[in-house]
């Protein structure tokens, strides 16, 4: 179904073009529209906005919405913007998923227009009141610190109730209870990774998790859903959690020499890691500690980089099917008013020497 901002400017569009206006040769007050409609007076003015756009109509500060006399829609040149707001762009995975998205949006002749929040919510609340400024066709956007309170969610929900249409990537705040969304399995992820080193033997496994967004959950949560399906308790101290402030502290080499050493003792064999990027992190320093993996620890981890693949890591894989190119055929769906729905990526084990 369509926004309902397109289906006002599409009556209103037909109102010109038969000539309901033509006497007085300009649109009823945004007041009487509200009315008419049945609307808020924001969804009156995103749909003015697409008729002054297409030049069927134009503003005069203070007097109101004039037809124009000579009408000559402006859609066909019209090509449509989509924010894509993620933690990072640079960093990690995150060129491969913005790479998808872009191969998707320039198919359908949309522009991305790229926005990172360096996972701060100062920067993140600064990208958000400019959206709601400049008025994309569409979001794309990761949240900043999902598990945690964010201060910026009503202007997440502002975002919505404008009907811009919007779709999260890798997280999503319950609070927005009707946006949509393209998530990992984590839980089904962290499942899977357990399973696997038990299958290969290991029966005291450790895990290491991101606290500050819903993934580290999620696979925190799967971890022990796996660890209960083989027959395992969860042990609360073989698990090391760590956050995107603390990463720097928590991976230093005494901190990691204290916990590992102390983990082997209990006889911890195996580890599950939250991303590929500190289990490169964790390789390096368990080196320095004179671990050797998989000899003495197994490692395995989520994302399937280019970092699992340089250090040869055993971690999850989507395949082909790459958050970025799901998320921009739903965000294409959305513009065009289609239908949507949220969905969650399965994983597969792609195995390497770590593990």
């Amino acid at each position: 179904m369509q926004p309902k901002y397109q289906m006002i400017a599409s009556e209103l569009r037909a109102r010109i073009q038969t000539g309901v206006y033509k006497d007085v040769n300009m649109l009823p007050t945004e007041h009487t529209l509200m009315n008419d409609f049945q609307v808020s007076r924001q969804t009156i003015r995103n749909a003015l906005t697409v008729l002054v756009e297409e030049g069927y109509i134009y503003k005069r500060r203070g007097s109101g919405s004039y037809i124009r006399q000579s009408v000559e829609p402006k859609t066909t040149s019209h090509r449509r913007s989509v924010a894509v707001v993620t933690t990072y762009i640079s960093d990690y995975i995150f060129p491969s998923i913005l790479r998808e998205i872009e191969d998707v949006l320039s198919r359908s002749d949309c522009v991305p227009q790229l926005f990172a929040t360096n996972n701060r919510i100062s920067v993140e609340r600064s990208i958000l009141q400019n959206l709601l400024v400049c008025n994309p066709d569409g979001i794309i956007i990761e949240g900043t610190k999902t598990a945690l309170p964010n201060p910026n969610l009503e202007l997440l929900q502002q975002l919505m109730d404008k009907e811009i249409p919007m779709v999260f990537i890798n997280g999503i705040y319950p609070q927005l209870q009707d946006a949509i969304s393209v998530l990992d399995d984590n839980e089904g992820g962290g499942r899977m990774l357990v399973e696997y080193l038990v299958s290969k033997g290991h029966r005291r496994i450790g895990g290491i998790f991101k606290f500050d967004d819903i993934q580290g959950h999620g696979r925190y949560a799967g971890y022990t859903q796996g660890l209960h399906s083989c027959g395992l308790l969860p042990d609360d101290d073989l698990v090391l959690w760590y956050s995107t402030a603390s990463y720097p502290l928590v991976f230093s080499e005494p901190v990691v020499a204290h916990v590992i050493k102390r983990w082997k003792a209990e006889g911890c064999t195996a580890i599950v890691c939250y991303n590929d990027e500190m289990t490169c992190s964790l390789l390096s320093l368990l080196d320095k500690c004179g671990i050797s993996v998989p000899e003495d620890m197994s490692l395995v981890s989520f994302d399937n980089s280019y970092l699992s693949e340089m250090s040869s890591i055993t971690t999850l894989s989507h395949g082909n099917n790459n958050v970025g190119n799901v998320a921009a055929k739903k965000i294409l769906d959305l513009m065009d008013g289609k239908d949507a729905v949220s969905e969650k990526i399965s994983w597969k084990i792609v195995e390497r020497d770590s593990g």
